[in-house]
């Protein structure tokens, strides 16, 4: 079988690998000329981990190209994924969907033979509809089919969720277009995983119900984080007490500085402008949207607080910058307002993070020093700001802190240090939604 997937970035490289890895014929596009160039080259333009390998492994073995012409790359494709960006529109928070539509212009100018045109990317209820439109429009005369097969991979684990996910997605309403899917996806079904076959705008607000979800959970617990704070509870019992309970799941119920990336921010924003224009508005997604962002506004003066209320010509550390570990993405990730709000208040940031340094630096601001290490970062600070849970934060000893540090301020973001050591080496401990002593 041989597909082609238009766009090259994280959902079109991560997911072109792992069918090849599958044994798929992939011909991923990429229109980039630089991150072509990358690619052909074998670099990789993104970090994921375990990418390198499975694109490497698989342009060896002929499975994986990346051809220069669109037409080349969607020659004999039986499917044609749209995985381009769906970035969220300046001044009304939709889904852009620029890159989409232009996209599916281009294949159906060139495409010569029947195929299904599959939407990977994030898209607004309707867009598949719209395609359709498209298709009868521009080529009449081709039998081509349309469908949405959206992506839930987390950066970081996109591999894993990719080969192991725990279903698989499938908007298609015809025969042909559901059973290109189910060849494409063969090696999961023999896996027992499940996969749901439903109507295109089913499909496509699945993703958008699925990510407005998660978001919502994670909010929640920040809230009762900071009723934890106020009347001496722990937040990490409150969320092991009740995500024990099955109905409501463990997973995402870790306090923290709120949520960013790619999805979330931009899917709960969208979510709440489809829910608006069909005339059921969300407000429960609206709320989310709003107390995220007002938290990540508020880890500034948190830190603040922490130093006794003033950080004028203070030092601090800020271990972590990328929105979670295992990436180098930016995108919303809560160190940015962090570092811009300490930075507005006279403090001076020496910031490490172990994979998000490029992509920081042109996000923050120039007075920020960038360092090497996590060393690096701490000597001579005043106060330490853990703001992304990377392993190698996680064992940094208090002995440690106490040899590199001016100062005995620790303000942990995630809850990642055991507090007791801490105090007893006489520093001054704060975190999220746990008892201050």
């Amino acid at each position: 079988m041989r597909i082609a997937i238009i766009g090259g970035g994280y959902v079109g490289l991560v997911s072109g690998a792992c069918f090849a890895e599958f044994g798929v014929e992939v011909a991923v596009y990429e229109a980039d000329p630089t991150k072509r160039q990358m690619l052909l080259e074998g670099q990789i333009p993104i970090y994921e981990p375990g990418l390198d390998k499975l694109v490497a492994g698989n342009a060896a073995a002929g499975r994986l190209t990346f051809p220069v012409k669109l037409q080349d790359a969607i020659e004999r494709a039986e499917a044609i994924f749209i995985a381009v960006g769906t970035p969220t529109r300046r001044g009304d928070g939709h889904a852009d969907l620029t890159y989409v539509f232009a996209a599916v212009e281009q294949v159906l100018k060139v495409l010569d033979h029947p195929a299904v045109i599959v939407t990977k990317s994030t898209v607004p209820v309707g867009t598949g509809r719209k395609i359709l439109e498209m298709v009868r429009e521009l080529r009449p005369d081709l039998a081509v089919e349309v469908a949405s097969n959206p992506e839930f991979l987390r950066e970081g684990s996109a591999i894993t969720d990719f080969m192991r996910p725990d279903r698989v997605v499938v908007g298609a309403e015809s025969d042909r277009a559901r059973e290109v899917l189910r060849q494409l996806y063969r090696p999961l079904y023999l896996l027992e995983t499940p996969i749901v076959f439903t109507g295109l705008e089913t499909a496509e607000l699945i993703k958008y119900a699925a990510n407005g979800f998660l978001a919502m959970k994670i909010t929640f617990i920040n809230e009762m984080a900071d009723l934890c704070e106020k009347v001496g509870a722990d937040v990490n019992d409150v969320a092991r007490g009740i995500g024990l309970d099955g109905r409501i799941g463990k997973k995402f119920l870790h306090a923290g500085p709120g949520f960013g990336g790619s999805c979330f921010p931009k899917d709960t924003l969208a979510l709440m402008r489809i829910a608006e224009e069909a005339g059921a508005p969300s407000r429960l997604v609206q709320s989310v949207v709003a107390v995220n962002d007002a938290r990540k506004e508020g880890l500034a003066a948190r830190v603040v607080a922490a130093c006794g209320g003033d950080v004028q010509h203070k030092v601090i550390a800020v271990l972590g910058l990328a929105f979670k570990p295992e990436t180098d993405d930016m995108r919303e990730s809560p160190a940015l307002p962090l570092i811009r709000g300490l930075v507005s208040r006279g403090a001076r940031i020496q910031a490490f993070d172990p994979e998000a340094i490029q992509t920081a630096r042109p996000l923050l601001p120039e007075s920020v020093v960038l360092t090497e290490s996590s060393a690096e970062a701490l000597t001579g600070a005043d106060a330490l700001v853990l703001i992304t849970e990377w392993n190698e934060f996680r064992v940094l000893a208090p002995a440690r802190l106490k040899e590199l540090m001016r100062g005995n301020v620790v303000v942990d973001f995630r809850n990642v240090y055991d507090p007791a050591p801490l105090r007893a080496a006489g520093f001054s401990y704060a975190s999220i939604g746990r008892p201050e002593t």
